[in-house]
């Protein structure tokens, strides 16, 4: 029996002598390669937390004590070692166990996560809870370096300086982008700081000079001085002895008896403490250590070479997206692109290498990125703003009141609408059409295929005002290549398509739910009833006399969307007949109904919360065999 298979529980990894420790972190590397080669997750940033993940429950005592992980993409070790281990084949299936810490899942999961730098918040938030309720429990963020790009984590170390709550972060360093002085000489001095004799001889020692007559105040500053000045001299950690956090790091982060020292000695301290770990990416796997991009968040792999398995050779809406935009930036020189963390998430890696000086990557700053591409876009440039769905939420102030309060013409291009598949609840793009259409000067337009969606983004740097074209995650169709002949030609903004014609029943569908729209077509077809399908284009403006003039004439509808009803297409549908009079109607709308979606399979979501074509088929039969 493997040593992994003995625990159930924090408890029992305790029982662990050190000496076993180092072996259990390579079973839980064979382990996390093995289930992620078949389900597919987040592989490098995992593997790469193993030995601290290990050291933190060694140390502390989850759940009582809580741990709260940044964006969560980096639990499942912690999963393995909280009574999870036995479920773990389940991860990221329908379900199955999440992909990100989840408070229903387990009481070990102190907080829900899976977008980046809500951690320091939250811990705090949960330490003075805790203090509140005279509860000496600790609280442990850990971060990513990564995630401390984004504003809200400084906001959080801010307040926690200023208040002086006891938290423990631990910024998780796996790109050595702020860690350049890993060594022998700062890991000695961060466990020798941190080490209960000096704190309390540091704090008497204070006390000590402040007491001096006339002299105490100056004499403690020098001392406070000089001991920032060694600091500084062999840690980068001034930065977060600002915010009046104790620093200690950077130390190693794969030495597992150096993690349990240092946090043996810091867990007791009564102030703000962060410990900066040192991390590598893809630690222990060969081919994630080589290419830790892609084993970031990877599909299903060989575990033995790395490989890709079952892949098709179509293209990723992702891919035409950036192919599209290194087309029409040759055209045009005015068209910048601005990610948030995402290069090569949104496809725009060959957009960077191509046009570098028109590139700009902004870090996890969803918010800043939006506002910065509105400052460009005064200034006569194109800004093209690429950004996830889900991720994209976090700027909607700056949607509302930078850009198109003064119909700024900034494009965004909203990648993952709709469901997303594995990832789950907090990455399914289930709210932008709802969430965007309700802003005045928004245009608001999603493509049936690949074809028509180049054609939308010609269509939306050309526009004067902002524009969003929202389009899903996953391969294109690859159907229809004549169509390609017009993949530069604009659209006109506001106006739908009838894509066939029928007399029972009228079916609306936006996005790619218009391919199951037109399955439902010849479903229907097979039992005898005829249905006209609208590929309706533009959320907003709608193009309400097509629609209108369709109703009036079929007055038994069907709205399809990948989306939240409650604001979404059908609303919009329902919203602009009343606002023309047209009444009279029946109407059904497909949907995402009130609730958060689960993770799964793509096409086992679709089914299980009847946005398919099945469901388009069985909603407008059903009201085909009424009209019988």
């Amino acid at each position: 029996m493997g040593l992994l298979e003995t625990i159930n529980s924090p408890a029992d990894l305790k029982k662990l002598p050190r000496s076993r420790l180092p072996d259990l972190a390579r079973e839980i590397r064979e382990r996390i390669v093995e289930v992620v080669s078949k389900t597919g997750g987040h592989l490098a940033s995992n593997l790469g937390v193993v030995e601290l993940t290990i050291a933190i429950h060694y140390v502390f005592d989850i759940p009582t004590d809580k741990l709260v992980w940044d964006v969560g993409h980096q639990s499942y070790t912690h999963k393995l070692l909280t009574g999870r281990a036995d479920r773990f084949s389940t991860l990221r299936q329908f379900g199955g166990l999440s992909g990100f810490p989840k408070i229903s899942e387990s009481l070990c999961d102190a907080f829900s996560t899976g977008h980046s730098s809500t951690s320091i918040s939250a811990g705090l938030g949960i330490s003075c809870a805790k203090r509140l309720k005279n509860d000496d429990s600790r609280v442990i963020a850990v971060i990513g370096d990564g995630s401390m790009t984004a504003g809200l984590a400084y906001e959080a170390l801010n307040q926690a300086g200023a208040i002086h709550k006891e938290l423990i972060v631990i910024l998780n360093d796996n790109e050595m982008s702020i860690s350049p002085n890993v060594g022998a000489l700062s890991s000695l001095l961060s466990r020798t700081f941190s080490g209960k004799f000096i704190q309390d001889k540091r704090k008497e020692f204070g006390e000590l000079l402040r007491s001096l007559p006339k002299i105490g105040s100056d004499a403690y500053y020098l001392a406070k001085r000089a001991e920032e000045s060694i600091k500084a001299f062999v840690t980068p950690g001034m930065l977060f002895e600002a915010f009046n956090f104790e620093y200690f790091g950077p130390i190693k982060g794969h030495r597992i008896d150096q993690l349990i020292d240092i946090l043996e000695n810091i867990k007791n301290l009564d102030e703000p403490v962060l410990l900066h770990v040192a991390t590598t990416k893809g630690r222990g796997y060969g081919p994630a250590e080589s290419n830790p991009v892609y084993f970031h968040g990877v599909g299903c792999f060989d575990a033995e070479t790395g490989g890709r398995v079952n892949c098709s050779d179509l293209p990723a809406y992702t891919d035409i997206f950036g192919q599209t935009m290194v087309r029409l930036a040759e055209k045009d020189k005015n068209i910048i692109a601005v990610t948030a963390a995402m290069p090569e998430g949104t496809g725009l890696g060959p957009f960077s290498e191509k046009f570098p000086d028109r590139f700009y990557d902004v870090g996890i700053a969803e918010a800043h990125g939006v506002t910065f591409a509105a400052g460009m876009a005064t200034e006569g440039y194109k800004p093209v703003v690429a950004i996830y769905s889900t991720f994209l939420q976090r700027a909607y102030d700056q949607i509302i009141h930078d850009v198109c309060l003064e119909s700024l013409p900034v494009v965004f291009a909203v990648d993952r609408g709709g469901i997303v598949g594995e990832d789950g609840p907090t990455h399914h793009g289930l709210f932008d059409l709802s969430y965007l259409r309700a802003i005045a000067n928004m245009v608001v337009m999603a493509p049936m295929d690949e074809h028509e969606f180049q054609r939308m983004l010609v269509t939306a740097v050309n526009h004067p005002g902002p524009v969003a074209v929202r389009y899903p995650r996953g391969k294109v169709t690859g159907e229809n290549p004549e169509k390609a002949e017009k993949n530069d030609q604009p659209l006109a903004i506001g106006k739908a398509e009838v894509l066939c014609s029928g007399d029972d029943i009228l079916i609306l569908a936006i996005g790619h739910s218009v391919t199951d729209a037109v399955k439902a077509r010849q479903m229907l077809a097979d039992k005898g009833f005829s249905a006209t399908v609208v590929n309706a284009r533009f959320v907003k403006p709608l193009d309400t006399e097509l629609i209108g003039s369709l109703i009036q004439k079929i007055p038994r509808v069907i709205t399809v969307e990948e989306n939240m009803l409650d604001g979404g297409f059908g609303s919009a549908v329902l919203e602009a007949m009343a606002d023309t009079g047209i009444a009279g109607f029946r109407i059904t709308r497909i949907g995402i109904k009130d609730t958060f979606v689960t993770h799964g399979a793509k096409s086992v979501l679709r089914k299980h919360y009847e946005v398919d074509a099945d469901a388009v088929f069985r909603a407008a039969e059903a009201m085909c065999r009424d009209l019988a």
